[in-house]
């Protein structure tokens, strides 16, 4: 007998990668270029040259290949803890910081190292799909909370939410699929209210901040640090996006050093990483990523993508939220079914992601980390969707 629960999750269908496999094949019946593609947030800036060097490089180290700490190596972790003091003022330590493979596996341990079964975990809505997985995986229960009219969270909803059940709050910033930055007003608010909650209940309710897409921001210059407002804070990153390496699976965990269990909290994350097989992340990777700490690759091709994009879309009739980071577009349906509207857009080979998997209704999620002609390419097939459903 196998266990019921992961061949279920097995199972489960991700809307993403089933719209990609359409998309591959529909390319080899007609042509790469006459299929508008904005299924999966795949990176298409090119990897910064220093990363590629940096990688040939520690090719020629006596070290590579030894064992290094599960927790990771120590001047990766250091470099990792001085980029975010320096750059960011977070409270964090290189004792306190854990490198995973990818921020996916990040959470997987997060959630294994926090829950008892049957605890509740917020998720606020829009949220990435696999998130209710990872929870589920870990026994824990997710508790969907809905976006506000500025696609920020519903504050008095997430109130209401909060029970004695309740072990974390999971936010991500810049979100996927919606692109929107927490704000400051609602980071200050979702702290307030959590404070209160600890003393009611009395007990801690940590707040994980999964950020893969924290420098992919375009009308300011940074997003507000989740980590500074919230003692019992745990950050979730990926190097994927920044770099465009997301292949390589490599990213960390930080438990803010200002937390008061803060050991217990980084013991059990060891734990749970060693109960799920992660005995420390490939070492080539740990090696090169040392001296490239803090870089990115031109994200301006992004922000480029997303002024054409959502002026185009906009324009056309379509509704959107502009996204201030991350690489992608929230569209709403002009029809109450997304997932319908998804098929319509297929007639004109344009690949757009329904929201249903997101936690929300009647919206669209359009990847715009594509090559730029793509997306000057697809304009009038989006412009032959508008005109069928009466938006021109």
């Amino acid at each position: 007998m196998l266990q019921e629960k992961f061949l279920a999750l097995g199972k489960v269908k991700n809307c993403m990668r089933e719209l990609t496999a359409y998309g591959n094949a529909r390319k080899t019946e007609i042509g790469a270029e006459n299929v508008f593609d904005f299924s999966l947030g795949s990176p298409s800036a090119p990897v910064p040259k220093v990363v590629t060097q940096a990688m040939i490089d520690s090719l020629s180290l006596d070290t590579l290949h030894d064992r290094i700490p599960e927790e990771g190596l120590p001047s990766f972790r250091q470099a990792i803890a001085e980029e975010l003091r320096c750059r960011y003022a977070m409270n964090v330590h290189a004792d306190y910081i854990y490198i995973i493979s990818g921020a996916a596996g990040g959470l997987a341990v997060c959630a294994k190292a926090l829950l008892l079964p049957g605890e509740e975990v917020i998720l606020f809505a829009p949220y990435f799909t696999e998130y209710p997985v990872f929870l589920e995986g870990a026994n824990g229960v997710p508790v969907i909370v809905g976006p506000d009219e500025d696609f920020q969270p519903d504050l008095e909803a997430f109130r209401k939410a909060i029970t004695e059940k309740t072990k974390f709050v999971l936010v991500n910033t810049p979100n996927n699929p919606s692109g929107v930055i927490l704000s400051e007003h609602s980071l200050k608010e979702i702290s307030a209210i959590l404070q209160d909650a600890q003393v009611r209940f009395g007990h801690p309710i940590y707040l994980v901040s999964d950020e893969p897409y924290r420098e992919l921001v375009y009308d300011c210059d940074r997003i507000p640090c989740v980590m500074n407002a919230y003692e019992n804070t745990i950050l979730c990153y990926s190097f994927s996006k920044s770099l465009s390496i997301p292949g390589e699976r490599i990213g960390y965990l930080a438990v803010n050093t200002a937390m008061p269990d803060r050991d217990e909290v980084f013991t059990a994350i060891k734990g749970a990483a060693l109960s799920l097989g992660y005995l420390g992340a490939p070492s080539i990777m740990q090696y090169t990523l040392t001296r490239c700490v803090g870089m990115t690759s031109d994200i301006a091709i992004y922000k480029r993508n997303r002024d054409m994009l959502y002026h185009s879309l906009t324009s056309l009739g379509f509704q959107c939220v502009k996204p201030e980071g991350a690489f992608y577009l929230f569209m709403k349906a002009p029809i109450p079914d997304a997932k319908e509207f998804s098929e319509s857009a297929k007639k004109y080979e344009l690949l757009l992601v329904p929201s249903d998997d997101f936690g929300i209704s009647g919206y669209m999620r359009l990847a715009y980390c594509v090559p730029t002609e793509t997306i000057e390419r697809a304009l009038p097939a989006f412009e032959k969707l508008a005109e069928e459903y009466g938006l021109r």
